[in-house]
């Protein structure tokens, strides 16, 4: 399977996500891939400052910022179980190749009107998308959520009968995974009961349940 964080609007947490879903799938004992499709290599640099601090390899992390990234996901998901996608913001040309690639794409958003005003031009991206694979299944995940804020429950609300419709999982707004981040490591590797880490497991089990 093929997952694609995408968002043309940048700082929606799509590496965030990305790393953590392939940390949930790793510990399941699932082969997984890493595709950073961003030009600023945030996956990468995230992969190289894990093995600085020498922390034990859960997956492969590769660079592959370029357009025919749909003709080489699919090869590279021949010999893993799961290929996950950290897609690039505001390059068209990648961008397209990246849902071409994808059986699945989640498309990070924060409870904002702002974060809803970018993704229309994604959704447009998506719709010419599939008029190719138009098996292609898209969701919506809130992420950097106050889940208690009125807006939250607004945003969620409102992408209930949307298309694509929002996941019922939900990641909140947590200095945990700034943490992580910054010493290489996943949520789960420094508190596998905490509140970000469980949050994580449960976005994993919703999108195996999705791709049934």
């Amino acid at each position: 399977m093929i997952v694609a964080f995408l968002n043309q609007k940048g700082g929606v947490g799509k590496t965030t996500l990305a790393l953590h879903l392939a940390g949930a799938w790793a510990a399941q004992g699932k082969r997984v891939t890493v595709i950073d499709a961003d030009p600023q290599g945030s996956a990468l640099d995230w992969s190289a400052q894990r093995a600085k601090e020498a922390v034990p390899r859960l997956f492969g992390v590769i660079g592959l910022a370029r357009d025919t990234l749909h003709r080489e996901a699919p090869e590279l998901a021949l010999d893993v179980d799961h290929v996950v996608i950290d897609g690039p913001p505001r390059v068209a040309g990648l961008l397209r190749s990246a849902l071409l690639a994808a059986d699945l794409v989640l498309i990070p958003a924060q409870p904002s009107p702002f974060d809803g005003w970018a993704s229309a031009e994604m959704l447009k991206l998506l719709e010419e998308a599939r008029i190719f694979r138009p098996q292609i299944i898209a969701r919506f995940v809130l992420n950097r959520c106050a889940a208690r804020t009125v807006i939250a429950r607004e945003t969620a609300v409102g992408l209930a009968d949307h298309d694509p419709p929002v996941l019922t999982s939900c990641i909140g707004q947590r200095v945990a995974f700034a943490d992580a981040a910054r010493t290489g490591r996943l949520v789960s590797d420094i508190d596998i009961a905490s509140p970000a880490a469980r949050e994580i497991t449960a976005l994993a089990a919703e999108i195996d349940r999705v791709m049934r």
